[in-house]
C-alpha cells in the first residue's frame, strides 16, 4: 500500500521505509558472514564497503557477503520496510490534532521591476530558503526549489483556466494557457537550511509543494512595495495591475482636489 507520491511524502516515508528494510538487509549479511568466518558471533559492524569482524584481516566486502548468501546458502539479503507516521485526526469542531508527523518552513524574497504605465511585471530574483532538515541529495533539493519557484512565477503572474458563459474552458491547450518558459525564470538564489529532523530518515523531511507555496505571496508582497497597489486575485496580470495603479492614482487626485 503507497498512498503516493504526494504531500511532500516521498523521501520522508518511502526513505523511512527503505532505511527499515536496510536494516533488515544488514543483519541478515551480518548473520551470513560470521558463517564465512565460521563464527557463531555475527559480525560487530559495517564500514562500507565492508563488513568487520574485531580485526582488520576479518574485514569481508559487502559485495562478496552478499553473493555468499545468493550462491552459497541460498539467502539473498532482501528486506522490507513499512513507515506510517504516527497523525492524529483533526477535530471537525475544533480543528485541533496532528495531520502531520513533522513539518517543513520555508521563506523566500522577490525582487521585481514593475512598469507603472503599463503594469508589466518582471521577476528579477528570488531569494529562497527552505529548510528540509538533512538534505540528502543538496542537488537534488535544490533543483525541486527552483522547480516549485517556476510553477509559483507562472501562479503569481500567468497561469488561469478560463470558462465561456456556459462552463466550458476557453483554453485548453499550451497555445493560448500561458505559462512561464526558461526565458521567464529569475535569478534564484536558493539557501538549504539543514536542521536535522530526529523522525525522518538520517534526519531527512520533504521539500515538494512547500517550494512553490511562498513563491506568489511573495511576488506580490514586491509588487505591493514597488508600486504601492495590493492584487488579491491570481494570476496578477499586467491589465490588473495597470487598473490598480490608474484607481490609485485617481484616488490620490480626488483626495488632493477635496483638500485644495
Amino acid at each position: 500500500m503507497d498512498t503516493g507520491a504526494i504531500a511532500s511524502r516521498t523521501t520522508y516515508v518511502t526513505g523511512n521505509a527503505a532505511r527499515l528494510a536496510a536494516e533488515k538487509c544488514k543483519l541478515m549479511m551480518y548473520d551470513v558472514a560470521a558463517r564465512c568466518w565460521r563464527q557463531a558471533e555475527p559480525a560487530r559492524g559495517a564500514r562500507p564497503p565492508h563488513l568487520r569482524q574485531g580485526y582488520p584481516q576479518r574485514n569481508v566486502h559487502i559485495g562478496d557477503v552478499a553473493n555468499h548468501a545468493r550462491v552459497v546458502t541460498g539467502e539473498p539479503p532482501i528486506g522490507s520496510g513499512y513507515f506510517n507516521p504516527a497523525t492524529v485526526a483533526l477535530d471537525p469542531e475544533t480543528g485541533q490534532g496532528k495531520p502531520f508527523a513533522t513539518y517543513v518552513y520555508a521563506t523566500q524574497i522577490a525582487e521585481v521591476d514593475v512598469d507603472d504605465e503599463t503594469g508589466e511585471v518582471d521577476v528579477l530574483r528570488i531569494v529562497a530558503s527552505h529548510d528540509c532538515g538533512t538534505p540528502i541529495n543538496p542537488m537534488l533539493v535544490e533543483g525541486q526549489v527552483e522547480g516549485g519557484i517556476s510553477m509559483g512565477v507562472g501562479f503569481a503572474l500567468q497561469e488561469e483556466i478560463l470558462f465561456d458563459a456556459k462552463g466550458r474552458q476557453i483554453n485548453p491547450n499550451l497555445t493560448n494557457y500561458i505559462m512561464p518558459t526558461s526565458l521567464d525564470m529569475p535569478e534564484i538564489e536558493v539557501d538549504i537550511v539543514d536542521n536535522y529532523d530526529p523522525t525522518g530518515p538520517f534526519g531527512a523531511k520533504g521539500v515538494g509543494e512547500p517550494t512553490c507555496v511562498s513563491t506568489a505571496a511573495a511576488i506580490l508582497n514586491a509588487i505591493h512595495d514597488a508600486v504601492g497597489v495590493r492584487i488579491t486575485s491570481l494570476p496578477a496580470t499586467a491589465e490588473k495591475i495597470h487598473n490598480a495603479i490608474k484607481a490609485k492614482q485617481a484616488e490620490q487626485s480626488r483626495q488632493i482636489a477635496a483638500a485644495g
